[in-house]
Parts: C-alpha cells; structure tokens; sequence
C-alpha cells in the first residue's frame, strides 16, 4: 500500500523514500523531479562536463533507487538532501578519478553564450561568469567539492564533511582554501 503523498504533512522526499521501500517504484519520479536540476547543476560544476553531469545524475538516481531500502525515511530532509548529494559527490569523484586515467580534449568551450541585451555590460558578466567557473574547475578535487557544495547548493559545513568523509575543521579549512585559490586565479586573470 503506497502512501500519498499529497495527504501526508511530511517532506515529500522522505514520503517518496517510504513509498520507494515498500515497493511503489513509481515515488522516484516525484524525487527526480524536484532534484534533477539541482543534481546535474552541482555535477556540472564539479566535473565541468555537462554531458557527464547529465549522466551523472541520472546515476545518482539509479543508486538512489539501489540503495533505497538502506535510506531511513524516519530522518530529516538534510538528512535525504545529504545522502543524495553524498551519492552524486562519489559518483563525481570516481568521474574525475576515470578522466586523470584518460585525459581527453575538450571539443567545445566551456559556458552558453546567450543574447545579451547590454552587449558590453553583459560580455564582461559573461566573461567574469567563464572566469569563476574555471577557476573552480581548476582547484583541486576535495576543495571543488567542499566550495559548490556549500556555496552553491547551501549546505552546512557539518553536511558538507558527511559528504565528504572528513571532519568539520576539515570543511572549513578546504573552504578557507578554496576561496583563497579563487581569489588569486581571479586577480591575475581579470586585473585590469
């Protein structure tokens, strides 16, 4: 018997993760749906690749559904947000750990370019926009991770070393880091 999710005051997340484990496989959809962009948004930035992203994502859902009788629905939303983006930060790791086994060519640029209405205002935006997400791609693994998973998806430092596999100070300091290297790389590439 599945539980509706409208008629439970629940997170509908958690509901899902309920109704998953007592077979209605039909609660991954709702799942997908509301964290499908989220997930390929924090993969893109953290493999720089939206196809993998894309794919990625995709992954997190089919380990989601795999791992689906070992979550407890009995948590707290940051405790399901945790856990899915604990699945997609594996998956982006081993991702990156495959492609510094088998580096590859980009064959297109980085970035949409889109119809801007101010051309030189909204060039140097866009440009600015290319130059922080390369700098993110640049910095190391284990930083990228910390910084878009707290700056960009607003997790909390005490999430973000669940995720991570290390502690709190651990966090903080790969945050301190992060941002430090941000700066430089953008100093010297956007100084006038």
């Amino acid at each position: 018997m599945s539980i509706p999710l409208n008629d439970d005051p629940e997170d509908p997340d958690l509901v899902a993760m309920r109704r998953l484990s007592q077979g209605d496989d039909r609660a991954l959809n709702g799942i997908m749906e509301r964290w499908k962009s989220r997930l390929i948004s924090y993969l893109f930035r953290f493999t720089g690749d939206g196809t993998a992203a894309s794919d990625l994502a995709q992954e997190a859902f089919v380990r989601l559904y795999q791992g689906r009788n070992r979550f407890r629905s009995s948590s707290s939303k940051r405790a399901f947000s945790t856990w899915l983006f604990g699945i997609a930060a594996n998956l982006g790791r081993n991702h990156l750990r495959w492609q510094g086994r088998h580096p590859t060519l980009p064959l297109e640029s980085a970035g949409d370019p889109a119809s801007f209405d101010n051309p030189s205002r909204d060039a140097e935006a866009h440009e600015l926009a290319l130059a922080v997400q390369t700098a993110i791609a640049l910095l190391p693994p284990d930083l990228r991770e910390s910084l878009i998973l707290s700056e960009y998806e607003g997790l909390s430092h005490t999430e973000v070393a669940m995720i991570a596999g290390c502690s709190v100070k651990a966090v903080e300091r790969r945050l301190s880091r992060a941002r430090e290297l941000l700066k430089k790389f953008l100093a010297s590439h956007l100084s006038v």
